[in-house]
């Protein structure tokens, strides 16, 4: 059986070397970038025609925008707008990176920890801008509660401080592990399946190998239901970073 965790392998599409960096073309980069058109087609195509009684995919890509639109609304307030089309990007992106991901023979760029770190630390890095853009130094008051006692108060800090600075490391690694380990565990359950038809013949094969095929394809749909959720956890906690930073909560 194959090695489960070879499908998490960066592989060179095409090499390019410049000033001694390795700037090679990867089949990571050949997915995000598959992603990013399949996402901007599906939010285009389907509200092409703005009917007024939507069909199945114009109602899908409405049910995506008023989703995120009313999480950041319900998070950020009236103030969030501006923030929308960021957390809504977000979104669509670690979503479709997650279900193209599902695809036979694809790459599931979010199942690693350099690109859902890279996108945890912009989300991070900005939620500070805007504070302190936003508040000053008073944005610092966010690591010391109002009505602290002053003898804890170093202490509090402290834990605050390092709270706040795990936050990209709790972001990132949350959507990287949930990937690694839905995807090592389809590959198993296939692996096994394809073992038996070959070790023991096709007829014996067949029969005892529909067991983890059926477990696979349920564990595919619980996969699907992963990627929505991951998404969508990546997009909330976006929301409330934000929040933090505007309101000093």
């Amino acid at each position: 059986m194959a090695n489960p965790l070879s499908q998490f392998e960066i592989k060179p599409i095409m090499e390019w070397q410049f000033a001694g960096m390795n700037l090679d073309f990867t089949q990571s980069s050949l997915w995000m970038g598959i992603a990013v058109i399949t996402a901007t087609l599906f939010m285009t195509l389907t509200v092409r025609q703005k009917a007024m009684i939507p069909g199945r995919w114009q109602n899908l890509s409405e049910m995506f925008y008023e989703f995120i639109g009313k999480m950041v609304k319900d998070n950020l307030g009236a103030e969030g707008k501006k923030y929308f089309p960021f957390v809504f990007t977000i979104f669509m992106f670690v979503l479709f990176g997650n279900l193209l991901g599902l695809i036979p023979y694809s790459f599931t760029y979010t199942s690693h920890i350099i690109v859902t770190g890279a996108l945890a630390l912009f989300v991070f890095f900005l939620a500070t801008m805007v504070g302190i853009c936003k508040h000053g130094l008073h944005f610092f008051s966010l690591f010391l509660p109002k009505g602290l006692p002053v003898f804890i108060a170093p202490l509090v800090v402290v834990i605050e401080v390092v709270s706040y600075l795990s936050r990209p490391l709790s972001l990132s690694v949350r959507l990287f592990a949930n990937m690694v380990a839905g995807h090592t565990m389809l590959k198993v359950f296939a692996g096994f399946s394809t073992s038996m038809i070959v070790g023991m013949g096709f007829t014996t094969g067949i029969t005892l190998g529909i067991l983890p095929m059926l477990f696979n394809v349920a564990l595919t749909g619980l996969e699907v239901m992963i990627a929505f959720i991951q998404a969508y956890v990546f997009a909330i906690l976006t929301c409330i970073y934000l929040k933090d930073a505007i309101e000093l909560h």
